[in-house]
């Protein structure tokens, strides 16, 4: 069958321009062929200056700055506990509620510290009385011992002056004794004599050779004789009495020295009863002190039935509860410390040591904090002493033989700038952060 080609309905349409109509001139053939290769050669030569500019550009624009996301928000963390045991009975805060320094946080039972604060004032009520009465004697018995020292001496004075005395008295006795003696003597051998004398004259009488007048003299010659013999004994009886009686004064006086000597050394023990008693008085107001010291104690411990806020901040992880009996050192809360934001908080960005080159405190800095999507002002406050592993729980020890070297981070502490407590008091700890430095 023969074909039958339909005409087309859109038939081709002029050229808009065609040769010798229009304005402008007709293409020429390099057009044609497109760009030539000087303009592609100068048009690459551009875009290489360009892009080694940018990448310039870019380095140097990083070669003075010291970046890292490894970083978070630092600040004092207070764990608040009770210094002594007890039941709690007031809970005054919740987590997140802002307090300020002294504030009351809760309270324990104070009854048993209020007993223990009555016991010791009553001790030292005791003790000071004690004291006062220890302290009272002490004048008085150093006056009366300096006035038995002083009359024990004068006593032992006159007792040694009537030993003297007696001795005296018994040497003179001793020697009426002797002469009474000697006298006892003489009258014996004149009583002997005279009655020898009257006894021949008796016979001399008898054969009248003698007068009667003669031997009635020597008669009464020889009866004197006898008379003075019995007075001289008589006075040796006496002297021998004197003497006994002398000798008697001398052991009384001696007795009174021996007296005199003892009240002496009793006297002498008084300085040293009176140091006894003031080391008793001393004792006693060393108990007083004592006593002193467990009142201060107990009113401290009845103080601290009442737990406060040792800072401003923001209370947090409050896990403490009425009825619960706590001991001492056992946290009930913590506390953010809030009160001056530039001091209280501050970054910790752990950077690793390569990028330590170039850094030193009082740089500037910038930190983006994530939570707020915003930069605050900062400056490097120091470099830490040690890297953070060696601080960890186990640091390692590359002196097993399993040797690995790893890039360490070291902690770099920056502090914020003045002007931006607003936004500092939105910190919270452990917010992350990303930290730029500038060492240049």
């Amino acid at each position: 069958m023969p074909t039958h080609v339909e005409p087309s309905q859109n038939p081709p349409a002029a050229p808009s321009n065609p040769p010798g109509a229009g304005d402008g001139p007709a293409p020429t053939a390099q057009a044609k062929r497109g760009v030539s290769p000087q303009t592609k050669r100068l048009l690459l030569m551009v875009i290489a200056v360009i892009v080694v500019a940018a990448v310039a550009g870019w380095y140097f624009f990083l070669r003075g700055r010291a970046s890292t996301d490894d970083a978070q928000i630092e600040a004092h963390i207070d764990p608040i506990s009770p210094r002594v045991a007890g039941t709690v009975t007031h809970v005054y805060v919740q987590n997140n509620q802002f307090v300020h320094a002294g504030q009351v946080l809760f309270t324990l039972d104070p009854r048993n510290y209020r007993l223990a604060l009555q016991h010791a004032q009553a001790n030292l009520a005791a003790a000071q009385a004690a004291a006062a009465g220890a302290s009272t004697g002490i004048p008085i018995q150093q006056t009366s011992s300096h006035s038995n020292i002083s009359s024990a001496q004068a006593g032992l004075i006159t007792a040694r002056a009537e030993e003297s005395q007696a001795q005296q008295n018994l040497a003179l006795a001793g020697s009426r004794e002797q002469a009474a003696r000697a006298a006892v003597a003489e009258a014996q051998a004149n009583a002997r004599r005279a009655v020898s004398d009257a006894r021949r004259y008796r016979q001399l009488v008898a054969k009248n050779e003698v007068s009667r007048q003669a031997y009635t003299h020597m008669e009464t010659a020889a009866a004197a004789a006898q008379a003075a013999l019995r007075a001289a004994r008589a006075n040796e009886s006496a002297a021998r009495n004197a003497v006994a009686a002398a000798s008697a004064g001398v052991s009384v006086a001696r007795g009174r020295v021996e007296q005199a000597l003892a009240a002496v050394r009793r006297a002498a023990v008084g300085p040293q009863e009176v140091r006894v008693s003031r080391a008793r008085a001393g004792e006693a107001q060393a108990q007083v002190a004592l006593r002193q010291a467990a009142v201060a104690q107990a009113e401290l411990n009845l103080g601290w039935t009442t737990v406060r806020a040792p800072v401003s901040g923001l209370v947090g992880d409050r896990h403490v509860e009425v009825g619960q009996a706590i001991a001492p050192g056992q946290p009930g809360l913590d506390i953010v410390e809030s009160g001056h934001p530039l001091v209280d908080r501050w970054v910790v960005a752990n950077y690793k040591e390569t990028d330590l080159q170039g850094m030193a405190p009082g740089q500037r800095a910038t930190v983006h904090v994530d939570a707020y999507n915003e930069d605050l002002k900062a400056k490097l406050n120091s470099i830490g002493s040690a890297t953070g592993s060696r601080f960890s729980l186990l640091p390692p020890e590359n002196a097993t033989g399993n040797y690995v070297k790893v890039v360490q981070r070291v902690p770099v502490k920056l502090f914020f700038a003045a002007g931006q407590n607003a936004k500092l008091q939105r910190l919270r700890p452990g917010m992350s952060v990303e930290v730029t430095v500038y060492t240049r």
